[in-house]
């Protein structure tokens, strides 16, 4: 009797469960909206906004995160600008000449030569012409953040790849170099 009822339960079990089950509609889901989330469009009409729609322009002036605004134009008038008057915002304990060494190294020493003197290897293999030699050149920790800023002649900018204090710590290097 007892191996009977065991059975009785185990078939009513299997059935209901495999008659009640439907692939092509699922079961009841908990927390809906964590399966099926609200679709927004970005740019589709919408009087919930000032403009009308629902993605938004930056406000006017706004400045990114971690972003620092460089006020000196990329003209021949804002190179001589920056190299007159601009100074490096870092202070003595801020300045590692070690990273600005390794960050040259990196990203300078190729064309301008590991001494700054214009030997890089691409310089010696004449794949680039006329890489200045630091000790000729008249110039500042200025003008040489506004180089690696926007570029100059052949050399394209840095920006993108060193962050202003690095592009400065680089400057430091430069006139360290520019010295010996």
């Amino acid at each position: 009797m007892k191996a009977l009822s065991k059975i009785v339960v185990l078939v009513a079990v299997v059935a209901s469960l495999t008659s009640c089950h439907d692939k092509g509609a699922p079961n009841y889901q908990y927390f809906p909206n964590m399966y099926q989330s609200v679709a927004y469009e970005p740019y589709q009409e919408s009087a919930a906004f000032g403009n009308g729609k629902e993605g938004q322009l930056p406000a006017n002036g706004s400045i990114p995160r971690g972003y620092t605004p460089y006020e000196y134009p990329n003209t021949p008038e804002g190179y001589e600008a920056a190299k007159a008057n601009l100074k490096s915002p870092l202070t003595a304990e801020e300045v590692d000449l070690k990273k600005g060494e390794e960050l040259f190294t990196i990203y300078c020493a190729i064309c301008h030569g590991d001494k700054g003197d214009g030997k890089g290897n691409l310089a010696k293999r004449e794949k680039f012409a006329g890489v200045p030699n630091y000790k000729d050149r008249v110039i500042t920790e200025g003008s040489i953040f506004h180089v690696e800023t926007y570029g100059l002649n052949m050399m394209g900018s840095h920006a993108n790849q060193l962050s202003q204090t690095e592009r400065w710590q680089v400057a430091h290097y430069v006139m360290k170099l520019k010295s010996e």
